[in-house]
């Protein structure tokens, strides 16, 4: 089979098991969305999850996150790894979001990962699922899964970005990214997979 061939089969069983998959980091707005994914880097959604309520609890804009202390930042995301880092992060594109976007966050890739700890991976869920514009963020999971489905051959994930873009068609994008998500997690792992139970690897071979 071709990739475009195995792209179309695997659409169709993904859009068969997830037709309307759920955004899975809660947030309230675009920059609570921001902050989450950011501090979701090395670590899962469900911890993130545990968290940000009472980090937004204290700061859900930029101008109250400011008010707080790197310190208190820190001791509050502690639970999801790189919390100096992550803490100080958070801080500094808070205070760039006030500087230079008058608190707003930004509807564009390049405004975007000019902020601190912002990657092209980050913007990219950002622009899709709070600006809805048409993205594929692709993480070491769907880099995963895409080499496994042999819908690219990339070393790197920005390779397996542009191959996911050219075999499925852009006003997929979007959902296809958060249906790769759920079906990584609950069929194709990283660990302990068996190819022949897995609805996709089954039949690639």
């Amino acid at each position: 089979m071709s990739r475009k061939e195995i792209a179309k089969k695997v659409k169709r069983i993904l859009n068969e098991l997830y037709p309307e998959p759920s955004i899975p980091l809660k947030h309230h707005d675009s920059y609570t969305l921001l902050i989450s994914v950011l501090l979701s880097a090395q670590c899962t959604d469900a911890r993130v999850n545990i968290v940000t309520p009472a980090l937004f609890a204290k700061a859900s804009t930029p101008f109250q996150m400011i008010l707080l202390s790197i310190d208190e930042i820190q001791n509050i995301i502690r639970p999801c790894g790189l919390s100096r880092r992550k803490s100080e992060a958070i801080w500094d594109l808070s205070h760039l979001l006030i500087e230079r976007f008058g608190g707003i966050v930004p509807q564009s890739f390049e405004a975007l990962e000019s902020l601190p700890g912002v990657g092209h991976k980050t913007a990219s869920v950002v622009m899709t699922q709070a600006f809805h514009r048409a993205a594929f963020p692709v993480d070491t999971h769907i880099h995963r899964l895409a080499a496994r489905w042999k819908l690219s051959s990339g070393k790197s994930v920005v390779q397996t970005e542009r191959d996911l873009k050219e075999v499925f068609p852009k006003k997929d994008w979007n959902r296809l990214h958060l249906q790769m998500i759920y079906f990584g997690r609950e069929y194709c792992q990283a660990r302990k997979h068996n190819p022949s139970e897995c609805p996709i690897c089954s039949w690639i071979g």
